[in-house]
């Protein structure tokens, strides 16, 4: 398409933090401002905004005392994080006008920078450019390249009806799993993780001491732990876990949305079981994203693995209640925004 002029609007919209996050996520925190669009600069490029991700982390990065190792979003400024658009202005060889790329922007219907720092990627790839703002780096890299799930390993996935969980369990299963349980919170999310996601099994944790619920289902123990949540969940796997078990250990829900502090930790467990307990934070860095790329369309090119996502209409105003949906546990797996039509 390079060539094409597409019609650019004077001003554009933005979603802006207006107070740091003490207690429950509100509208209040949000506010929308027109801001003007500018030509880009030599070397730049100016990006429409097609779809924004939406994930539970962003919470954490609007808490004055966010220790995730990201730079948080600040009072005043517009929110970052990921997005997927495509190239409207260049004055870069790099891109084309017409090229779709990723960019950590944020919550902007358009935004301009230097060339380098948006990624292209090829939608033809998937059935839908969205794929591309799965949470997969993230459930790739803990579950294959940390967990090093394999064949004939159990596994449990704690919070598998989320972004990460949903995809790490179909990770595990590629990688010849004998056995994939996960947990989540109601009865329909766990029909939808045997039902839809290929998941061996699944059990609500409300319906009872999670560690006797996992062992019931893995009476040999487990081999492998994808933690998205922390709490009981994190305890009862220890409880479970088999011997030299790996963990790897995602996140930490249950104390992030202020249902249970950090779960005890039993050491002496631990060591008389020779566990591996691999905390991590995923930066998706290119080999990251590569690797999770490579492999995710492979699986669903062969038919192995479904893209378990949500898509909220309404544009960029649409972003701040989908959000706070999805704190709230409305969604499933993935979250995206769609924030232009094209």
């Amino acid at each position: 398409m390079t060539g094409v002029v597409l019609e650019i609007p004077k001003t554009a919209r933005e979603v802006r933090l207006t107070q740091h996050l003490e207690g429950e996520l509100t509208p209040a925190h949000f506010d929308v401002v027109d801001v003007e669009v500018s030509e880009p600069a030599p070397g730049e490029v100016l990006v429409r905004t097609d779809y924004l991700p939406l994930a539970a982390a962003y919470q954490d990065l609007m808490r004055t005392g966010c220790r995730l190792p990201v730079p948080p979003f600040q009072v005043g400024q517009r929110l970052g994080g990921g997005a997927l658009g495509t190239v409207v202005r260049s004055a870069s060889d790099d891109l084309a006008v017409g090229d779709v790329v990723q960019s950590f922007t944020g919550w902007g219907e358009y935004s301009s920078g230097p060339a380098h720092t948006y990624f292209k990627i090829y939608p033809e790839l998937f059935p839908s450019p969205v794929y591309f703002l799965s949470q997969g780096p993230t459930a790739y890299y803990g579950m294959a390249t940390l967990a090093q799930a394999r064949e004939g390993d159990v596994v449990f996935v704690s919070g598998a009806a989320g972004g990460v969980g949903s995809l790490a369990g179909q990770v595990a299963k590629c990688r010849g799993a004998a056995k994939v349980i996960g947990s989540a919170g109601s009865k329909a999310k766990v029909d939808y993780l045997v039902d839809e996601l290929g998941f061996d099994a699944a059990f609500d944790y409300h319906d009872g001491p999670v560690a006797d619920q996992l062992r019931k289902l893995a009476p040999q123990g487990i081999d492998v732990f994808f933690d998205n949540v922390g709490g009981e969940q994190f305890e009862a796997a220890l409880e479970v876990a088999a011997p030299h078990a790996r963990f790897a250990l995602c996140g930490a829900l249950s104390a992030q949305n202020g249902q249970q502090g950090n779960p005890r930790f039993d050491l002496m467990t631990a060591i008389t079981k020779h566990l591996e307990l691999r905390p991590f934070a995923c930066y998706h860095t290119p080999e990251q994203i590569q690797a999770w790329v490579e492999h995710f369309a492979q699986w669903v090119a062969e038919g192995r693995f479904v893209f378990p996502h949500t898509l909220v209409e309404g544009g960029i105003e649409a972003a701040p209640e989908g959000l706070i949906a999805l704190l709230k546990g409305a969604y499933r797996g993935n979250v995206a925004v769609r924030i232009s039509a094209g």
